[in-house]
């Protein structure tokens, strides 16, 4: 197995890994776990497939990136105190 694989491998594996968890209710699809593990899954994947020259996935893993991203951001800015109310 060759850097690409490996690294491409690796982050596959992560975004797989938070979606089965999430599947099985053990992480919240909303949980900062989940974005986490989708935002270096992603970027792995990302910079594997640029590795390699291959755009169509360079630009799919790299929006997958940037809204993980977002998405881990937006959580971290919920108001706890609105879910109390």
């Amino acid at each position: 197995m060759n850097y690409n694989d490996f690294i491409g491998t690796i982050g596959v594996a992560l975004i797989l890994i938070a979606y089965f968890l999430n599947t099985a209710k053990v992480i919240m699809v909303n949980g900062k776990l989940f974005y986490v593990m989708n935002t270096i899954g992603a970027g792995l994947a990302c910079y594997a497939s640029f590795l390699i020259n291959y755009l169509p996935f360079v630009i799919l893993e790299g929006i997958w990136t940037l809204v993980s991203v977002y998405g881990f951001i937006r959580v971290c800015k919920i108001d706890p105190d609105r879910f109390q109310k």
